[in-house]
């Protein structure tokens, strides 16, 4: 795949402009064996794929430990790493399933937003990846879509001393670059009036059926010269498999204004000549304040499949398209 390299932010650090999320391989919604985490990864970094997103919460810790295995004889110039803070990992009971990973590592979690928290979640995220620092890191999760109410008391301790602290860790050279991994607009509007931030991983809020990040997060990325990591870009689903049955929207069965809303664009994207997949890859990757688009699966067959899909030609059309 003939693959772009991309600045984050206002920063030195560059990664290609497709990527991998790892959140898959830590054996969500189903159990994915040692093998088949190795196998998908391996298909990423033969397509050229050099960025991987991960986090503690991805089958707590488990994602991080695969990544780990795999890239440990890779040279450490050669690739790009970003994980999570916001949760800390510690020694617990074995779980069968946890927020939807299936048989995750037997660790318990609590959350912790404030400076010292991010440091002792780093710490752990260090060791289960096995490398000495960590490019990109996110703040996971802060905002009232996980937290609701609570989320006072963690944005109180985040813009308390966790801020701080992610601005010293660059500072210092041992992180490269820093921002929030969200699903949500507002909370990121919230923090970027507090400071800056490099890179926001956005999540379903910036993709072919869900724009509400134009709004006002895209402008005020702009202006402030943030990136973009774009995940969830097919919505979790409906956006891949078409308003089938049984389709999904945000991880729950889509309601009817959904699929009906999918129907018209499916019917649009065919009117130009492009499979309905194929134009959500190509609208996330070419959006101007993209970095990187990211692929999250633990087959490495789909995964092939979505890179064949971003191969294929686009519509003379397509830019009318995405643009209404």
């Amino acid at each position: 795949m003939n693959l772009q390299s991309r600045a984050v932010g206002q920063t030195d650090l560059r990664v290609t402009d497709v990527s991998f999320g790892c959140a898959s391989i830590g054996n969500l919604f189903r159990e994915v064996s040692d093998a088949d985490a190795q196998a998908v990864l391996q298909a990423a970094w033969d397509a050229g794929i050099r960025y991987f997103d991960t986090a503690p919460h991805y089958g707590r810790g488990l994602s991080e430990s695969r990544l780990g295995a795999f890239l440990k004889d890779k040279p450490r110039d050669s690739f790009v790493v970003s994980t999570k803070v916001g949760r800390v990992l510690s020694p617990g009971a074995q779980q069968p399933e946890a927020d939807g990973f299936i048989n995750p590592l037997p660790n318990d979690v609590r959350y912790d937003y404030s400076g010292d928290g991010i440091d002792a979640a780093l710490e752990g995220s260090r060791g289960r990846l096995g490398i000495d620092h960590i490019d990109i890191v996110y703040v996971h999760d802060i905002g009232s879509y996980t937290h609701g109410d609570a989320n006072a008391a963690h944005m109180e301790a985040f813009l308390g001393s966790g801020y701080e602290r992610l601005v010293r860790l660059k500072e210092q050279g041992k992180i490269r670059a820093f921002g929030l991994g969200v699903n949500e607009n507002e909370i990121c509007l919230d923090v970027m009036d507090h400071g800056p931030l490099d890179v926001i991983l956005l999540a379903g809020r910036l993709t072919l059926l869900d724009r509400t990040g134009e709004a006002a997060l895209v402008p005020a990325c702009r202006d402030a010269g943030t990136s973009l990591i774009l995940g969830g870009i097919f919505n979790s689903g409906i956006l891949a498999t078409g308003p089938v049955a049984g389709a999904t929207y945000d991880y729950a069965p889509a309601p009817k204004e959904i699929m009906d809303r999918v129907t018209v664009l499916q019917t649009r994207a065919a009117a130009i000549g492009m499979p309905l997949a194929s134009a959500a890859l190509h609208f996330a990757r070419r959006h101007p304040v993209a970095a990187s688009v990211l692929l999250g699966t633990a087959n490495a067959g789909t995964l092939e499949r979505n890179i064949a899909a971003l191969e294929l030609p686009v519509s003379p059309g397509f830019s009318t398209f995405a643009e209404t």
